[in-house]
């Protein structure tokens, strides 16, 4: 059955990977006394605890009874009385500070969080795009969710599995004077419930919550995209809410799908488990009442026996349910290791990048194919980027530019093919190291909940120059921005997080990005379509400016129109995932080919005159 289980899943989700219970318990524990060493106290005074609250006052009964039918004199039982008060006290208050440190298990869970965290922003980034490793991620974060679910949940069952086989071990003592006949029936029912409810958590597990991961992951989706801020626009002017509001709606029928299936199948398991205690206590009452009658055990053991085996079989039936608990916790922390053990490349696993004045870099037969894609979205690159020079990549949308610049920046690793960096294959670099080689300007650009001025040096406050931060945002054109800000470059930015934040336009973003870029003065600049907010003639204007600003630095600019070309050495035309046309501005021209054709489209829009087009071309 496990290997068939296994099957399963992994068709389901090829990432995911089953480290059985006692890994999964050696993992969990080793992070509750890594990141809580209290726990190495806690835990001994649980296990203490636990059968002196159980079973102290069930002795107090015992000697009451038998004091009473002159079994036990005054006396004795006084002194008993006493003695059992002074443990109980002592008792009381350390299991109140046992539970009053029940916040740690929050803690340790919160700690392993930062873990998933910081993987989520270290794994390769092909990764993010693929729907695989998105459920993965989704499911770990389902095994982080809760107090009693996943990898929190493992570490409170391991706990209550250990106090729960003191009681029973203690239980099992005491009851070994009455019958072990009826210990053993008690013990083979318990072990049944045991059977049936992690037969059941199973079967929940593969039917009800497994297939819910990409709902999940949709409904995250929905939920944000509901108070997105970003999104609020189009929502209001295209009338969206009501179609959303039925999106959502349909959406959480799966979810309550799921709950009324879950409740389906443990109803049958609730009343077999109860129908069980109830023998074995009807078993247990029979058996002390035909001894008593008998006159072969007194009444106060009979109170001692009947009380002991009804907390007995509890604590065993928990120890059984615990365990049932263990094993579908186990299987939510298989998820959650699943996502923390996900190859995704260690970014320092290599050699740092030698500091050089300049940088080249080479294609040779590079294809890419995307997670789960037929057809490649780049093939068979064959490009060599040279030191100190620039190179526009053009092409229309989908034509595989932003394809070619991930590679280049290692977000993305080859399917097919080599890329060097002057001569030494990128591979042999840390990913950290090769990372910094780069100044990027993307398309989409992200502001961060920051004052401005980190959010262009991309750094802690205290290692963020502002004085540098502000010359970056003015040499990017955004002086006159800045100007109007009371704070200046400690303005924080995005109104959804502060009250008096500073929202920037499109336009305003994409020069931010550029003074990011600026800022991180790495040796190769790479601008991926950053001016879609700005008109034909403002973005001829700023890709010019930035060009001068950054000197004799390596630079690849990409955009699907031709702003860019005239003042770069080379030119890359790419067409459905190839590079079609490769030279200079001019010898394409002179080609008369599909640049050509697209550059006497476009070149009316970077001239005041539309009939200077054909003199200055």
């Amino acid at each position: 059955m496990k290997k068939k289980n296994k099957k399963t899943d992994e068709k389901q989700n090829p990432y995911h990977k089953e480290y059985g219970l006692f890994s999964n318990a050696r993992y969990i524990l080793k992070n509750m006394f890594g990141y809580a060493p209290i726990f190495w106290v806690l835990v001994p005074v649980g296990v203490i605890c636990a059968p002196i609250m159980n079973y102290l006052w069930t002795f107090i009964g015992k000697f009451v009874i038998d004091m009473i039918t002159g079994e036990k004199g005054w006396e004795a039982l006084l002194w008993i009385m006493v003695m059992f008060t002074v443990i109980q006290m002592a008792s009381t208050m350390l299991n109140t500070w046992y539970y009053s440190k029940w916040s740690n298990y929050v803690f340790v869970r919160f700690k392993m969080m930062i873990e998933k965290n910081r993987k989520a922003m270290t794994i390769d980034f092909r990764n993010i795009e693929d729907p695989d490793v998105m459920d993965c991620y989704q499911k770990a974060g389902n095994a982080a969710g809760g107090n009693m679910v996943g990898i929190e949940g493992m570490m409170r069952y391991l706990v209550m599995f250990l106090i729960s086989l003191a009681v029973a071990v203690v239980g099992l003592i005491i009851l070994g004077t009455m019958n072990i006949v009826i210990v053993l029936i008690m013990l083979a029912l318990a072990v049944i419930t045991f059977i049936v409810r992690d037969k059941t958590n199973a079967k929940v597990k593969k039917k009800v919550w497994d297939p819910l991961a990409t709902w999940w992951r949709k409904d995250n989706y929905m939920s944000n995209l509901t108070s997105d801020f970003a999104a609020a626009k189009d929502i209001r002017m295209f009338g969206l809410s009501d179609w959303l509001t039925e999106k959502f709606r349909t959406g959480k029928k799966a979810r309550i799908d799921a709950q009324k299936m879950n409740a389906k199948m443990w109803i049958h398991t609730s009343n077999f488990t109860n129908f069980c205690f109830s023998l074995s206590q009807a078993l247990v009452y029979a058996w002390l009442l035909y001894m008593t009658v008998k006159g072969e055990i007194t009444l106060g053991n009979f109170s001692l026996y009947l009380a002991s085996s009804t907390t007995f079989y509890n604590h065993v039936r928990n120890i059984m349910d615990n365990s049932a608990e263990l094993m579908a916790r186990s299987r939510e922390v298989d998820d959650w290791r699943s996502f923390i053990d996900l190859d995704g490349g260690d970014p320092e696993v290599g050699k740092p990048v030698p500091e050089m004045d300049s940088y080249a870099f080479e294609f040779r037969n590079v294809s890419f194919k995307y997670p789960k894609a037929e057809s490649y979205a780049l093939k068979n690159l064959n490009l060599t980027v040279k030191a100190g020079e620039r190179l526009a990549v053009v092409g229309l949308n989908g034509a595989g530019k932003t394809t070619f610049i991930k590679l280049l920046m290692r977000l993305y690793e080859p399917t097919e093919g080599e890329i060097f960096l002057n001569g030494v294959n990128v591979k042999e670099y840390s990913k950290t190291s090769y990372y910094k080689v780069f100044a990027p300007v993307f398309q989409d650009v992200n502001l961060f909940a920051f004052p401005l001025a980190e959010n262009v040096s991309m750094q802690a406050p205290d290692n963020t120059d502002k004085r540098l931060s502000e010359k970056c945002l003015i040499d990017a054109g955004l002086g006159e921005k800045l100007a109007e800000l009371p704070k200046g470059v400690d303005s924080e930015i995005l109104k959804v997080i502060y009250d008096d934040g500073t929202d920037l336009s499109g336009g305003e973003k994409q020069k931010l990005a550029l003074a990011r870029a600026l800022y991180k003065g790495s040796p190769v600049v790479v601008l991926d379509e950053p001016t879609a907010a700005l008109d034909a003639l403002a973005e001829s204007k700023l890709y010019s400016d930035f060009d001068k600003l950054i000197g004799g630095k390596t630079a690849v600019y990409i955009s699907h129109r031709l702003s860019s070309t005239q003042f770069c050495n080379e030119v890359a035309m790419f067409k459905d995932g190839e590079m079609v046309e490769h030279g200079t501005h001019r010898e394409l021209l002179d080609k008369g080919g599909a640049y050509a054709e697209m550059f006497h489209i476009q070149a009316q829009y970077y001239v005041d005159n539309p009939e200077e087009v054909a003199e200055n071309v």
